[in-house]
């Protein structure tokens, strides 16, 4: 998945120095055929080094482009995804995640998921989002992300697993043992991972169809889809997205997820303290580490001292200082009604509680403090707050 990357510069390899090679030839190239020369031998070179499992040649690669060349980074990092989530032959093979925003002062659940609602799924998948005939097989697991596969190699064997099961009309029983333990946050994200099995070079999505829409097919999976995955999410407010190929669902996921964070705090300490949001206060800052890495909000009540809750806004992709990041937080918080807005602009570094490890948010004096529900509502409050 593309992040943001710090240049380490390692020890050229003859599959690094050839990978950087093709990635700045297709970088350069003004014609679409040239491309196709570029990225056949690019896909080529990829899908062996995910056959082998050399994770650090994509890493050492990537880190070098990233600070040297961004347009053959960016070109680089999208065959590799491709390569990772995708596989043509017989069938088009496509991994792909159905994303859930959800909240819950209670925890939100992460796990085995039943026969039956894989089933049911997998009928709301095949009838409102994939093209008629395309086999689709789903991991029996819904993943926080923590859990998601570490890296391209991961993800490729993850595929061609769900693979075998999607092309004998099977789920996917995922070994369990291995994967780490969620963290609880008050807002988070949860993922459906499956794989879809086209006819080669035929209709995968229900949009390419003549009679498909994009719009339409993600306000039927949004109604009945949600209805599918209800008993997944007890006690949960949630949202489910569009499923979209891995890489870029996940990409959006993220970014969905910073505003709905917002919401989901500003719904819970409406019930928690029994205010309304105009009685609430936000206060807005950059946190930097080498560069600005994110902005954290600390809500207090007004006219109280005490930041209460706080909320993450991390940096994607290409954002950065000029990004107007912090616009798009105070608009989204008036929004919200939240009745006193403070944007500070001073640089805060990245700290978390030496104790506990949650994230330090500003008060309104332009401090790092930890976020403390009061006494009688500490318990029901989640232990990190996201």
């Amino acid at each position: 998945m593309k992040r943001t990357r710090f240049s380490r510069r390692s020890k050229l390899t003859p599959d690094v120095d050839e990978l950087l090679r093709l990635a700045h030839g297709y970088a350069l190239s003004a014609t679409r055929i040239e491309d196709a020369f570029w990225e056949a031998r690019l896909t080529d070179r990829v899908g062996r080094l995910l056959e082998d499992g050399d994770e650090e040649v994509f890493n050492a690669v990537l880190d070098r482009l990233y600070s040297d060349n961004g347009r053959a980074y960016d070109q680089l990092a999208d065959v590799i995804e491709s390569c990772a989530e995708s596989r043509t032959g017989d069938h088009d093979l496509l991994l792909f995640v159905a994303p859930v925003l959800a909240w819950s002062r209670y925890g939100i659940p992460s796990g085995p998921v039943s026969k039956e609602v894989l089933a049911n799924a997998r009928v709301q998948l095949q009838g409102h989002v994939f093209a008629k005939g395309v086999k689709v097989g789903l991991a029996d697991f819904v993943f926080s992300p923590d859990q998601l596969p570490q890296g391209f190699c991961e993800t490729a064997g993850l595929r061609e697993r769900l693979a075998k099961a999607a092309l004998h009309g099977r789920d996917l029983a995922v070994d369990t043992a291995q994967l780490p333990e969620t963290q609880s946050f008050l807002s988070d994200t949860r993922f459906l991972i499956g794989l879809a099995a086209a006819p080669s070079r035929g209709a995968l999505f229900r949009w390419q169809e003549d009679d498909g829409n994009r719009d339409d097919a993600a306000r039927q999976w949004h109604a009945q889809g949600g209805e599918a995955l209800r008993p997944l999410f007890p006690a949960c407010a949630f949202d489910v997205l569009l499923p979209q190929p891995y890489h870029a669902g996940c990409r959006d996921a993220d970014r969905q997820a910073r505003p709905y964070s917002l919401r989901a705090a500003c719904a819970f300490l409406g019930t928690a303290l029994n205010v309304q949001a105009a009685d609430l206060q936000a206060v807005v800052a950059p946190f930097h580490e080498r560069r600005l890495e994110e902005f954290r909000i600390g809500f207090l009540r007004k006219g109280l001292p005490d930041v209460v809750h706080g909320v993450v806004w991390p940096l994607l992709d290409s954002e950065d200082e000029t990004a107007d990041v912090r616009g798009q937080i105070e608009a989204l918080l008036k929004e919200l009604g939240v009745g006193e807005v403070l944007v500070l602009d001073q640089r805060f570094p990245l700290e978390w509680c030496d104790d506990c490890g949650a994230p330090l948010y500003p008060n309104p004096d332009g401090e790092p403090v930890h976020a403390e529900m009061p006494e009688e509502q500490a318990e029901s409050a989640p232990r990190h707050l996201h």
